[in-house]
């Protein structure tokens, strides 16, 4: 992956970042090849790709992790620190702790005169503290501008320390997309821990790739899901650890949760390791679960197991499934979330008899437009705001679009007095079979109880002026 994926993900083909107009069009566009890149005049905000690469391993076991970087770089690692959290008590651990964060700290001297004296203090710090197996080193926009050699500090320093030092290079403005964060952080794991060396594989050991935001009940749930063909999952890299990432090369397949989280590593296996995977979707929804299903039960040849299994699942969830459809058929939807999550989702509503007025999401790539193809022959010519955290436009389109539900992280939307739930939940289930009547009757239970946010919406301000609201929501987006 090294050699041949730079970690940008705007160097794959096909891939746009700021986008605004019907599902319709974007779809007959794409296959026209008339999408050309664009770029906003104003933005609100954006997720950089160093946060993602935080996530991503925050959880490891035996590890500190070191930002090169302003202390307000790692401002968001909060919500991964609050997921590992919720996550040790999900898992039974008494003593619950934060994972290890140290921040450089560069400054406005360090600007001018460098910071690698800093990080080689932040290293020896963290081996003599904490005594860690792995010590992780994240690069940030600041040290890619001063021009840090941060692979050579880390060469001098491994000599002396026990930990192995990994660098991270994810300065944020290497790239638009998030997703790319995740990249980085794998081309560092096949690089210093894999190395490219072989191992005895192991029966029926499969990798199973999962972000920071899947729950616990979502991992036992995808876990039983997967005993019932006969396989043992590698659950990584989340609540992972050294022993685990070394066992990757053993397996005899691979798969992820997440539809966007680890597909060019798992390349990077079948390329230099042999290991089959799976590629499909986020098994949120009966379809997508199916598919889901299909997928890996194919790669480990137990494709006419996984038809009886799926038969069995129907029939114990979907007379359950028409309860929650009696509630929430015909209800208006807008969602909000992540490449991969924000589809699946929105396949969800099938399950439902919901109707789909407006998607918001940060990346459409080649899988996004399989997915619009899709959705567009389930639902209405639907509204699509391709944007990295861009809350101005969601509001609008909001305002206009006037669901009666909103999918997605609830900061904003609640304000309005709309029903609110979200399926980026690290704390409950959305996933797989349970997961879907879980997450159904949550929603349904929003639209029944509004009263939050309808009390909200009269305390709580917008900080936008009435006049946007009749704004045209994509007039920032130029080219």
């Amino acid at each position: 992956m090294g050699e041949i994926y730079s970690g940008i993900r705007e160097s794959r083909p096909h891939t746009f970042n700021d986008l605004g107009d019907t599902s319709q069009n974007l779809e007959q566009d794409f296959n026209k090849g008339c999408l050309k890149k664009a770029d906003r005049s104003f933005a609100q905000g954006l997720q950089c790709q160093q946060i993602n690469s935080m996530a991503a391993l925050m959880s490891l076991d035996d590890s500190v992790f070191i930002a090169h970087s302003p202390q307000g770089c790692i401002g968001c690692t909060t919500m991964a620190t609050d997921g590992f959290r919720v996550g040790q008590a999900h898992r039974g651990v008494k003593l619950i702790k934060n994972p290890r964060i140290i921040v450089s700290n560069i400054d406005q001297n360090d600007v001018v005169f460098g910071g690698e004296k800093k990080l080689q203090e932040a290293i020896v710090y963290a081996g003599e503290r904490y005594n860690p197996k792995l010590i992780f080193i994240f690069t940030s926009c600041a040290s890619g501008i001063i021009g840090d050699d941060v692979d050579a500090v880390i060469r001098d320093l491994q000599q002396t320390n026990k930990a192995l030092l990994i660098p991270i290079h994810c300065e944020g403005f290497k790239s638009k997309v998030c997703a790319s964060g995740f990249d980085a952080a794998f081309i560092s794991i096949a690089k210093y821990i894999l190395n490219k060396e072989k191992t005895e594989k192991i029966p029926n050991l499969i990798n199973l790739f999962a972000p920071t935001t899947v729950s616990y009940k979502d991992q036992l749930e995808i876990e039983r899901m997967l005993a019932t063909l006969g396989v043992e999952a590698n659950y990584i890299p989340f609540y992972s650890s050294l022993e685990k990432i070394k066992k990757i090369p053993a397996a005899v397949a691979s798969t992820s949760i997440c539809k966007v989280f680890a597909d060019e590593f798992m390349q990077e296996l079948a390329d230099v390791y042999d290991i089959p995977f799976s590629h499909t979707v986020m098994p949120i929804g009966v379809r997508n679960t199916d598919k889901w299903f299909r997928g890996i039960a194919k790669i480990v040849g137990k494709a006419s197991e996984a038809e009886k299994i799926i038969e069995q699942e129907h029939a114990r969830v979907l007379p359950e499934i028409a309860k929650i459809k009696k509630r929430l058929q015909g209800k208006k939807v807008f969602i909000c979330g992540g490449t991969g999550r924000s589809f699946a989702a929105a396949a969800l509503l099938e399950d439902f008899g919901m109707e789909l007025v407006g998607l918001e999401t940060p990346t459409y790539d080649v899988d996004a437009q399989i997915d619009i193809e899709y959705l567009n022959g389930i639902h209405k010519n639907f509204v699509v705001d391709i944007a990295n955290m861009q809350p101005f436009e969601q509001i609008n389109l909001v305002k206009r679009l006037k669901p009666d539900v909103f999918i997605g992280v609830p900061t904003w939307a609640a304000r309005l007095g709309i029903p609110t739930t979200h399926v980026l939940d690290m704390k409950r289930p959305t996933m797989g079979y349970d997961g879907i009547l879980y997450l159904g009757n949550k929603i349904a239970d929003q639209v029944d109880n509004p009263g939050f946010n309808v009390k909200l919406a009269k305390h709580a301000r917008l900080p936008y002026r009435e006049n946007w609201y009749t704004e045209n929501p994509f007039k920032y987006i130029e080219g």
